[in-house]
Parts: structure tokens; C-alpha cells; sequence
């Protein structure tokens, strides 16, 4: 059962939204301000966050900027009393997948979280991909590291040997480990690996 948090400072707005998500499927927590869903949120695995725009103190969306500086944050739906074309677009750029107004329509709303939760899903098999590709490239020596950076840079072996102070085929030795540890068989292959967990060129 995915949960979503429902942030808004009216309680019973937020008990309307918790029934209506509930008979949905979803497990729901809820928030009745920003500081209160940011203290909550590292200890909820949520797949999804309903924010009210017009929150006491921080506002929804000052915590949409602080959530994205953040690694793993749930994906936004906004809930707003009035519609405001420069703040949605700007929250939208800033990844929010809708942004809804009350009295918000149910279809609407559920439709909403569900694209939300499945970009959330998205998200997380990104990341774990990625975590997998990383623990791939720490199996590596810091001298194999080192070819490696400047074999995607384009590099020839001997220009290596040179840089690093070492044989040519000391070279070759450390590019068919490198190789190896990363289960690849092309250079070409090595670039976008390298790309994809963020290691730049020499």
C-alpha cells in the first residue's frame, strides 16, 4: 500500500482528503504545516505529497524549493484556493506534477496521485540502478580508476603510460580489469556507463 501525505493547515480539508485517498487504497499521513511535514517526511516512505499552496509560515511552494534540494523527496500535487498562473508554472518547472484547485475534484485529484506515485516508482528504479552502477565503479583500484578517466577522455594506451608514469602494458592490464570489474566489452559502452554514475574524464 502506497502512503500519501496530505499537507494542510485546515483539519477538515485534510480529513476529507485522508478519506477520499484511504477509500483509494492509499495509506495516508497527515501534515497541518510545512515544519511539521519536513520533521515528519524522512521517516515516511511516501510515493506521494498533496501540499496546500497557502500554508502558515513556509508556503507550499518555499517547501517545494526546500524539498528539492533534498535526495528522494516524494513528487508534488498542489492544492491551491485561487489560481495563480506565474506560481504554477513555477511550480510545475520546479516538478510538481499537478497543480489543482479547491474545491478540488475528486477524479481530478485521485488521477493526479496516481501519476504521481508512479513517477515515484519511476524514481526509486532510477536510483537504484544507479546505486548499483556506482557499487560497480567503487570495485575499482584508484589506479584503475585513474585509466579509466582518461581512457573515456579518448586517451591512447601510450599517452597513458606517459601521464601516469607507468609501462604501456601496464596500462592494458589496468583496462582489461577495469573491463572485467564492469562487466562490459566496449569503450563506447565504458563512456556512457561512466556518464550515467557521473564520473568525468581526466
Amino acid at each position: 500500500m502506497k502512503t500519501v501525505i496530505v499537507v494542510d493547515d485546515d483539519a477538515s480539508v485534510r480529513r476529507a482528503l485522508a478519506r477520499l485517498l484511504y477509500s483509494a487504497g492509499y495509506r495516508v499521513e497527515e501534515s497541518d504545516s510545512a515544519e511539521s511535514f519536513l520533521e515528519a517526511c524522512p521517516a515516511i516512505d511516501a510515493a506521494c505529497a498533496v501540499l496546500d499552496v497557502q500554508l502558515p509560515q513556509l508556503d507550499g511552494i518555499a517547501l517545494q524549493e526546500k524539498l528539492s534540494k533534498r535526495n528522494g523527496h516524494p513528487p508534488i500535487v498542489f492544492l491551491t484556493g485561487y489560481a495563480d498562473i506565474p506560481m504554477t508554472v513555477r511550480a510545475i518547472k520546479n516538478g510538481a506534477v499537478d497543480f489543482l484547485e479547491k474545491p478540488v475534484d475528486e477524479e481530478d485529484l485521485l488521477a493526479a496521485v496516481r501519476e504521481a506515485v508512479r513517477l515515484d516508482e519511476t524514481n526509486r528504479a532510477r536510483a537504484e540502478r544507479l546505486q548499483a552502477l556506482r557499487a560497480r565503479f567503487d570495485l575499482l583500484t584508484q589506479r584503475e580508476a585513474e585509466v579509466l578517466r582518461h581512457v573515456i577522455k579518448g586517451t591512447l594506451n601510450k599517452q597513458i603510460a606517459g601521464q601516469l608514469n607507468i609501462s604501456e602494458k601496464t596500462v592494458k592490464v589496468h583496462r582489461a580489469r577495469v573491463m572485467g570489474k564492469l562487466g562490459i566489452r566496449s569503450v563506447a559502452e565504458l563512456v556512457r556507463l561512466a556518464g550515467q554514475a557521473g564520473i568525468q574524464p581526466e
